[in-house]
């Protein structure tokens, strides 16, 4: 099978270090792609917002499936141009991106599904917002209606702050384009209990789960610290019900897959399931509508069967068709290495040293992300999170050892990590 990969973050080299693995891969491209995936597949300089690019890239290389990583292309409408090439796509079209592109429409869609989530109020003025924040109290649950690479979330007891970031929200340029284009906010009450994430991949009809995972979005120990895209995480989980999994197919992936299909914009692709485990129960936190980073590098990981397989039956509409995913009884661990400066203005520039020394510990990968190359080839930093470091172990404790063994290996200056990542698991 020849794959193009679209992406440059940790995600896709996640995807492209399986993909790469994988016996039913035959080629495999990456556009953009980064110095990591450089040396396990070609990369190719492309607009991956470009759908009528994108699609051109996979014609000219004979692709058998094409895999988008990243947000901002789904809901931009990539896939929808390379499908329309008769290509096979792994993603969701832009209809049914509007999932993760407007969080005011995932509440809709969850209201519809009858999936238990938090109560919220849409707002377009602050004056709105105020008196949201006032009928739910402290903490304070502000998000960005729309796309903003995971640091569209303020959580706080501060309600100043809650307001200020929801002034900045609604300043911005635009909405959710396929309403009428006015900024919003979403307003909600605050969940208790621990956070969870579970990966579907869904057919438009068929719901497959991969492994249950939990990431730290925090960027300093003790989920101290501003909102980042996330600093570290870790799967299986050894305390989650057994019947977690279960309870999410039941209650929220499948009864959200057949109300985008009764809509007429059927899911195919990767829906991320964010999710609480309340007092109250079970609530849906967001949805994101593609692989989680760093979530994804934890649960790949772990996979013992075809992903490429899996991913192209899910583009065909024919998940029923392949066997369900299989797994290693250990566990995995990633631990995020970020640039000084993370997640406000970052450095950019710093020589990245240890690589290569990290990956020769037993079980011990490194997955690049905000990186590059200068030019005499020194590997530099060139973005926020610049590095994770994925471990795997017998079990939880045992790969964390081992992932927090190669950070120790890799010196970046002023870089940020936690210590914290699965610790007392």
């Amino acid at each position: 099978m020849k794959i193009l990969l679209i992406g440059s973050g940790a995600r896709e080299h996640a995807l492209a270090r399986a993909l790469a693995q994988d016996p039913a891969t035959e080629e495999l491209v990456v556009a953009p792609g980064n110095p990591g995936t450089a040396a396990i597949a070609r990369t190719l300089a492309l607009d991956i917002l470009d759908g009528a690019a994108v699609a051109t890239a996979a014609r000219e290389m004979a692709a058998d499936l094409v895999v988008v990583g990243p947000e901002a292309p789904l809901v931009a409408g990539v896939v929808d141009a390379v499908r329309a090439a008769g290509i096979a796509c792994f993603g969701p079209d832009a209809a049914a991106a509007r999932l993760e592109g407007s969080k005011a429409f995932a509440k809709e869609v969850m209201a519809a599904a009858e999936v238990p989530t938090a109560m919220a109020h849409v707002c377009t003025s602050v004056d709105q917002v105020a008196a949201a924040l006032d009928a739910f109290g402290a903490p304070y649950v502000v998000k960005d209606d729309g796309l903003a690479a995971g640091k569209g979330v303020v959580v706080t007891e501060d309600r100043e702050a809650a307001l200020a970031h929801a002034s900045a929200c609604l300043a911005k340029d635009g909405g959710d384009p396929a309403t009428d284009g006015a900024p919003a906010v979403v307003v909600e009450e605050y969940l208790d209990g621990p956070e969870v994430s579970l990966f579907c991949v869904c057919d438009g009809t068929e719901v497959v789960p991969l492994a249950p995972a939990q990431d730290y979005k925090r960027l300093r120990d003790g989920d101290a610290g501003p909102n980042t895209g996330g600093m570290g995480a870790y799967s299986p989980l050894p305390w989650a019900p057994e019947d977690l999994t279960d309870q999410v197919l039941d209650r929220v992936a499948k009864p959200v897959v057949a109300e985008m299909a009764r809509r007429g914009t059927p899911f195919t692709g990767l829906l991320y399931c964010g999710l609480a485990l309340t007092s109250r129960g079970l609530r849906v936190v967001e949805f994101n509508v593609r692989f989680g980073d760093p979530e994804t590098q934890v649960v790949l990981a772990r996979l013992t069967s075809s992903l490429g397989e899996l991913l192209h039956a899910a583009a065909a509409g024919r998940l029923r068709d392949v066997p369900p995913p299989e797994w290693s009884r250990g566990a995995a661990v990633t631990v995020v290495v970020a640039a000084h400066g993370y997640p406000g203005s970052v450095r950019k520039g710093d020589p990245i040293d240890g690589v290569t020394n990290a990956e020769t510990l037993d079980g011990v990968h490194v997955l690049h992300a905000g990186t590059a190359t200068d030019g005499d080839g020194t590997l530099v930093s060139s973005g926020g999170r610049v590095l994770s470091v994925v471990a795997t172990g017998d079990d939880v404790a045992a790969a964390r050892a081992a992932a927090y063994a190669g950070v120790e290996r890799i010196t970046l200056a002023d870089a940020q990590h936690r210590t914290d990542i699965a610790a007392g698991v």
